[in-house]
């Protein structure tokens, strides 16, 4: 997990059948729109939601953060902590 401009890139790499690595931008409104005061946890919680719904081959290998609410609408209600 690095800064970068206003945000954040985190790379992981994600084990299944296939190894695949993904770069993921937070930005600060990103972070804060999904309750992310732990950046690496939010990114976490995030694949964890991915993985729950499609096999890390089908995971974009870059994007940012906010668009994995245009393929899961309700990403934004379920990534918040409680």
């Amino acid at each position: 997990m690095r800064e970068s401009g206003d945000g954040h890139v985190a790379e992981l790499i994600v084990k299944g059948r296939e190894t695949t690595t993904h770069r993921v931008r937070v930005s600060r409104a990103e972070r804060e729109r999904y309750g992310g005061d732990d950046v690496g946890d939010l990114v976490k919680r995030s694949f964890e939601f991915l993985l729950m719904r499609e096999p890390n081959t089908s995971i974009l290998r870059e994007f940012d953060l906010s668009m994995i609410e245009r393929y899961f609408p309700e990403y934004a209600r379920e990534i918040r902590p409680s």
